[in-house]
């Protein structure tokens, strides 16, 4: 049998059985056209980054707020209602009856920009960070002041990369940053085709960019250390899928989180419900 199907704008004939060097050819049309979408779609993407000179920062048209004080699409990494407190609008990062508390959204998305405002407690560390697709943090640690910040402050991206500059805040402020995340793009078996990349503004300071990604390098993110049924469902379907969730890191430190949103920057972002037993 033969005939001719469209594919985005191109006609490739098939007939059947195929030479192995027709499917070779076949396949590297499919990746040409998925490349060519790819790169539409990014030059298509909003103005990166948004205004960060007043807050807080409206969520634009077209976002999904996870969080402002009323709506709240977070859970617990075990699939229930969260625990951290709210307190005059804003989550409070506390830690349940073991440490590692993360809350993980109900929002799963492939690529997006990626918003939150955050306050350092008036003492300790400060120590939290924004984990996206529980794979890559942007962390959050008092860095006030600090002449060279490293991986481990406040802009960088944990194991990755140094912030480019210090616009770290003092305590008891409110500070925002947005995240312009690619995620790194997989074949079946999970492998990394293409690596993803992340861009980020930190209280109105450029302090990544374009940042490439790999594999995760912390032994402690969320899908490693003191998991969960509900996580492990999450994981192997974001490694299948280069789709998941961002979660708010609890690290022993009180910091609080205000408007929180995303905007996602292709079709693939939706409300993820886990099977009935991955909470169990």
């Amino acid at each position: 049998m033969g005939g001719m199907y469209p594919l985005v704008g191109i006609q490739i004939p098939i007939r059947s059985p195929m030479k192995p060097t027709r499917l070779v050819v076949l396949a590297f049309l499919l990746v040409a056209v998925q490349s060519q979408l790819e790169r539409s779609a990014a030059d298509q993407a909003p103005p990166f980054p948004p205004d960060q000179s007043k807050l807080p920062v409206r969520a634009p048209d077209g976002a999904i707020v996870l969080f402002d004080g009323q709506t709240n699409r977070f859970l617990s990494k075990t699939g229930g209602k969260i625990d951290w407190p709210i307190e005059d609008g804003s989550l409070v990062s506390t830690r349940g009856e073991t440490r590692s508390n993360h809350l993980v959204s109900t929002v799963h998305f492939r690529d997006a920009d990626i918003h939150a405002e955050f306050m350092l407690p008036e003492s300790g560390s400060g120590n939290s960070g924004i984990y996206i697709h529980g794979n890559y943090e942007l962390q959050i640690f008092h860095s006030f002041g600090k002449a060279k910040p490293g991986r481990g402050d406040l802009g960088a991206v944990y194991g990755f990369s140094n912030p480019l500059v210090n616009a770290a805040r003092d305590r008891g402020q409110w500070q925002v940053v947005d995240i312009r995340y690619h995620a790194p793009r997989r074949d079946d078996a999970g492998k990394i085709t293409a690596e993803g990349s992340i861009s980020a503004w930190l209280n109105g300071q450029e302090v990544q960019d374009n940042v490439r990604l790999g594999e995760p390098r912390s032994s402690y993110h969320p899908f490693r250390y003191r998991t969960t049924p509900y996580l492990d469902a999450i994981g192997e379907k974001q490694r299948k899928t280069s789709i998941g969730p961002v979660f708010l890191q609890d690290h022993d430190s009180p910091v609080r989180f205000r408007n929180v949103w995303i905007r996602s920057l292709d079709d693939l972002a939706h409300e993820y419900r886990p099977p009935e037993d991955a909470g169990e």
